[in-house]
């Protein structure tokens, strides 16, 4: 389908072109922060495309870097602004699949020493991987502290009470070689409806990189793992059949690009169109893989296509 309207090529389409690419794709792949909703606020017409991609019959899944919630507090929040039918099995939060990687794909033996937010720790432990408690003292230093001794990797997300005795652990913990360093992911900054910034997970995995002198994996979005996550629990997932569909070029267009599937940018959120141009035009061709195949303004822009096809459905 990248071929009709040009490789990468990062063109705004709309009417007809839309319903040639909503016909071709099988398996829809939503961001939420900037595509879905912001905030509290659902984007204008999401729940509609949502809701008919669904009556079309169209798989949709939603995959996100913020693991500060649990997945069952998305589904709340989908129902509450308007999303029906949304199902814990479509949500694939950054968290959720750091629980996974952890359980059962390196079937981690000891404990995980959290840097992250209560929400990040809720789905290790419904996944059964046990926590280290925090019980320090309200005085003590990383000269005084209490040390877990089975501690078999550290996880770096969200974390808004972040302490300097928490990044000090953390870096103890990863002195051990067979300690594994996972990141629920890199986003570095996100932005505030009051136009502040609130920094992000990524600013806290570089921070403990560069006192433990390791290098992080990075479990959610750009990273492939997520998408393996999807495919394992939804039978015959054909990438050429998957559209990603995100609002920041360093996470979600690369993502798709990693994980081999087409690319649509919307405007809504952090990334702009003139930012992925610059992208596509670089004579580096590493920053080719941060351009998407198609851009929208907002996925309202889907509702014409889709109502069309439901006209003729009816």
């Amino acid at each position: 389908m990248a071929g009709a309207f040009g490789f990468k090529s990062c063109q705004k389409i709309r009417g007809p072109q839309i319903r040639n690419l909503l016909e071709a794709k099988d398996f829809f792949l939503f961001d939420c922060d900037g595509v879905i909703w912001h905030g509290e606020n659902a984007i204008s017409g999401a729940a509609e495309v949502v809701n008919s991609l669904t009556r079309h019959g169209k798989n949709v899944v939603f995959v996100t870097n913020n693991c500060t919630r649990p997945r069952e507090n998305y589904v709340h929040k989908f129902s509450r602004l308007g999303f029906t039918d949304v199902m814990l099995e479509q949500i694939f939060s950054s968290s959720y699949c750091s629980a996974l990687y952890l359980r059962d794909f390196v079937q981690v033996s000891g404990q995980v020493f959290v840097m992250g937010c209560d929400g990040l720790r809720r789905e290790l432990e419904e996944a059964g991987i046990p926590c280290v408690e925090e019980a320090d003292d309200p005085g003590a230093t990383i000269y005084d502290c209490a040390l877990a001794p089975d501690v078999k990797a550290v996880l770096v997300g969200h974390d808004d009470k972040l302490t300097f005795l928490k990044l000090a652990k953390a870096s103890c913990y990863l002195k051990n070689p067979e300690c594994l360093f996972l990141a629920t992911d890199t986003d570095p900054w996100h932005p505030l409806s009051s136009g502040r910034i609130l920094p992000g997970s990524g600013s806290l995995t570089a921070a403990l990189e560069v006192a433990s002198g390791r290098k992080a994996t990075v479990i959610g979005k750009p990273s492939r793992f997520m998408f393996e996550c999807i495919s394992s629990q939804f039978s015959g997932v054909d990438p050429a059949q998957c559209l990603m569909v995100g609002d920041r070029l360093e996470t979600d267009m690369l993502f798709g690009s990693n994980c081999g599937l087409d690319t649509m940018l919307t405007l809504t959120g952090v990334s702009q169109i003139e930012e992925a141009q610059e992208y596509r035009n670089s004579e580096l061709t590493t920053n080719h893989s941060l351009v998407p195949n198609y851009v929208v303004d907002t996925i309202a822009d889907f509702l014409p296509a889709l109502e069309e096809l439901e006209e003729e459905g009816n």
